[in-house]
């Protein structure tokens, strides 16, 4: 087999090779790290003798093997590159990344769908879920808290997809979000007033606009004395001033379909949990109904998140999303979510790809049958610069009307 081996030429055909022998050594399922480093330098030895291979090379062959046997295989390079903040996985033979907002293809992929089929059955064990061809659809989260989705065939045409939204230890700051252009300062220092004085702050944006990390950033100005539950279907929030801070995340159901813990249970459950505020990452249906109760049943500060086009279409979304889960009067719901919602900021991302703050509305209440919200922040464009979109967000002269809370905390 040595002979045979030194034939090859080609550097990935060296690492089959050297895989296959590695896995047919390790006919063990349960084995330590440790034994399969040993065997994979046993191989690399073995079958490297007289090659003259560097011992870069030799150690990127030693991580490669083992990716592909115990870790996320080709998917660990991205993992560990912080400058790729999504993998998209369209079968085996390609891969996207998306850097700095911008969306490239890859230069590696998988060597063949069985490869790619493997990852996504360990990305799932190590969650102690399954997807297969029965549950062809997982949503799930890596160990770092990296968010996950995987759709299996029969339901993706041309082989497995995975998607993965990277998570950051270290989330972007205030401070980040003022240098980047995201936000001003004048914009800030309503916010931090805003969540330190207890109003109902809602965020919404399209997809990718940035509306988790706004919120991790909003956490930033909540006391350090009070308790907090956060609620997630895939737990992503850092709150890292707060110490007395519970963080429920909802559980799909098994292949059978039950066992499920939904959003909305976790909402009912926190209530017995004496919180101050309670934060939902994201509303998408009929948990709204109970999210609006929640925060007009005494607990100041709270904030959520939800995907819409602007803060007057997240006004309707919220509407469409208590029908879900209630069978009431448009006008109680209105009313339900003028009385629980006060502040709205509204983000977006612009053709630059940067992520900008559009708009901080304060929600009056409901006039003429529907729901008042005044602009108080708007985004202003002033033109565009070597590709960068340039403008800042403005005052509109409009201000805060109701003032009963900011009075009450000493602003």
């Amino acid at each position: 087999m040595g002979d045979e081996f030194r034939k090859m030429d080609e550097p990935d055909e060296m690492i089959r090779h050297i895989r296959q022998g590695v896995c047919d050594e390790l006919d063990e399922r349960d084995v330590t790290e440790d034994r399969i480093y040993e065997v994979i330098d046993k191989w690399i030895t073995r079958e490297t003798e007289g090659k003259k291979l560097s011992i870069s090379q030799k150690e990127r062959i030693r991580k490669s093997i083992y990716n592909s046997i115990r870790g996320f295989d080709i998917l660990e390079e991205f993992l560990s590159d912080d400058s790729v903040t999504e993998i998209m996985v369209n079968g085996a033979g390609e891969i996207f990344l998306e850097r700095r907002g911008r969306i490239e293809k890859a230069k590696t992929a998988f060597e063949n769908r069985e490869r790619l089929e493997n990852t996504a059955e360990r990305i799932a064990s190590r969650s102690n879920r399954l997807v297969n061809t029965k549950t062809p659809i997982l949503d799930t989260r890596l160990e770092d808290g990296s968010r996950v989705n995987i759709v299996l065939p029969p339901v993706a045409i041309n082989g497995p997809v995975i998607t993965i939204r990277k998570f950051y230890d270290n989330p972007l700051t205030i401070e980040d979000l003022l240098e980047l252009g995201s936000v001003t300062d004048e914009a800030v220092e309503f916010l931090k007033k805003a969540v330190r004085s207890g109003y109902n702050i809602f965020i919404s944006g399209g997809t990718g606009s940035g509306k988790t990390t706004f919120l991790n950033v909003l956490s930033e100005f909540i006391p350090g004395d009070e308790r907090i539950i956060t609620i997630e279907d895939s737990a992503e929030l850092k709150l890292h001033n707060v110490d007395n801070i519970v963080s429920l995340e909802a559980r799909a159901g098994n292949v059978e379909n039950e066992n499920a813990i939904h959003i909305r249970d976790l909402i009912k459950t926190s209530l017995r949990m004496r919180p101050d505020r309670i934060i939902v990452g994201e509303v998408r249906g009929a948990e709204a109904i109970d999210m609006l109760q929640a925060y007009n049943t005494g607990h100041d500060g709270s904030m959520s998140t939800g995907h819409a086009n602007s803060a007057a279409d997240m006004m309707t979304r919220l509407e469409t999303m208590v029908l879900m889960g209630m069978d009431i009067p448009v006008a109680a719901i209105r009313e339900q979510i003028s009385a629980a919602l006060e502040i709205v900021v509204h983000l977006g991302r612009f053709r630059d790809r940067s992520r900008r703050v559009l708009e901080i509305s304060e929600v009056r209440g409901v006039k003429d049958g529907r729901i008042e919200l005044v602009k108080l922040f708007e985004f202003k464009e002033e033109g565009e610069k070597d590709g960068r979109v340039i403008g800042s967000l403005k005052k509109t002269g409009e201000d805060l009307k109701n003032k009963y809370k900011l009075s009450a905390a000493g602003f």
